[in-house]
């Protein structure tokens, strides 16, 4: 469909609301409005359409204003109590620095229920001055108005997300699944601890499955919409349709991740048995080579470095390494400091008060690049133990994450 023949047709323009699901009250909490419209050949998704560089800015401005006024026009009397996820163009918002978008709103929204509107935009797509997008929105959150940026995943700059200071980050399912979510682990992992820093809620879309509901309910998300729960529609849903199904499967859900949590628990309990009783037999120390030896061949199930240092992080041992199927001596690593490494002076402390040991949390070696946890306790002479775990052994009992 051309530009023209869409002009054509903009009193064609199908209105349809998306319900948005909480995980935590099973009901629906909010509407994401979608436009489309329809043609012999194809369907144009409005919101799609005013991102399409190809097409003059202000002619897309003025679709994406018709559009919206249009869908609030509709039901601006039953949004008292219910939150509206509207699409807003960061480009097209900056052309008049948001006058006009802002004006509409106003003009057809009680100020009140302002707090109840949610601009939805893709800021990786945004090629203006974010600086002044910035300016532009925080002006508009004085209002009570909320941003959700949209399509967040590896292309998300962090530094924006930081900046745009958004309620809500929008992630696409199709980037959870099975397959990907190993290969972009890292980003998504990164997005959702900012998004904890900042107080920022996830909300998933596009599900399909139960599964991809369970998915996005494991990593961390409080809002779902999709297939999945329910197609959009013209009218608002029944708020609490799905309560009792959803409900339900949350409780699946919960009962399979505490019985893996469970498992996970009594392994890492059962490692950190093992390890302390080997240590108590072997009764290694930094100055006895021999002992460091001993303890290695004896942890070499599970084990690929062991090493002592002090209690200022100066490490007062050589590494013992596991190389080429072999335990090696490595002496140049003996003097080096590991106080800069994140929490490595809390839990020293910790050991030392606490007079246990502490596995630490995943984390990518720096000389492998392979995941590892870091088992670590407190010895003789003010002297700590660390024994580096194999990932081979944290993924045969599922100790990974």
């Amino acid at each position: 469909m051309s530009v023209l023949e869409l002009l054509d047709k903009l009193d064609q323009i199908e209105i349809l609301y998306e319900p948005i699901y909480s995980a935590d009250g099973h009901r629906v909490v909010a509407y994401e409005v979608i436009g489309q419209v329809e043609s012999e050949k194809s369907i144009i998704n409005i919101q799609q359409f005013t991102y399409e560089k190809d097409v003059p800015a202000d002619i897309r401005a003025e679709i994406e204003q018709l559009f919206v006024r249009k869908s609030l026009q509709t039901i601006a009397h039953l949004i008292d109590d219910i939150g509206l996820y509207i699409p807003c163009n960061p480009e097209l918002l900056m052309l008049d620095l948001g006058e006009s978008y802002f004006s509409m709103l106003k003009e057809i929204v009680k100020e009140s229920n302002l707090t109840n509107i949610t601009l939805v935009m893709a800021e990786h797509k945004f090629e203006g001055e974010m600086q002044q997008l910035h300016h532009l929105i925080r002006y508009i959150k004085t209002y009570g108005i909320k941003i959700a940026l949209a399509d967040v995943g590896p292309q998300t700059q962090l530094e924006n997300v930081l900046l745009l200071e958004p309620a809500i980050l929008k992630i696409n399912v199709g980037q959870l699944n099975y397959n990907l979510w190993g290969a972009q682990n890292h980003a998504f992992s990164t997005i959702r601890s900012l998004a904890v820093k900042m107080g920022t809620q996830l909300l998933i879309e596009n599900i399909e499955t139960v599964y991809q509901l369970q998915h996005g309910w494991k990593n961390g998300a409080r809002y779902y919409k999709g297939p999945y729960l329910q197609l959009p529609h013209k009218e608002f849903h029944e708020r609490d349709s799905l309560k009792e199904r959803f409900r339900n499967e949350c409780e699946q859900f919960i009962a399979t991740e505490k019985k893996l949590l469970l498992h996970k628990y009594e392994e890492m309990k059962r490692l950190e048995r093992t390890i302390n009783t080997i240590v108590e037999q072997v009764n290694p120390s930094s100055s006895q080579q021999e002992k460091l030896m001993q303890l290695a061949k004896a942890l070499e199930n599970c084990a690929f470095r062991i090493y002592i240092s002090d209690n200022n992080g100066f490490q007062t041992s050589p590494n013992i390494r596991w190389k080429d199927h072999q335990w090696e001596v490595h002496k140049e690593a003996i003097g080096k400091n590991w106080s800069w490494r994140p929490y490595f002076l809390l839990n020293i402390i910790k050991m030392t008060k606490d007079n246990k040991g502490e596995l630490s949390s995943v984390y990518s070696d720096i000389e492998t690049g392979e995941l590892t946890r870091t088992y670590s306790m407190a010895i003789a002479n003010e002297e700590f133990l660390f024994i580096d775990i194999t990932y081979d052994y944290l993924y045969e009992h599922n100790i990974v994450n």
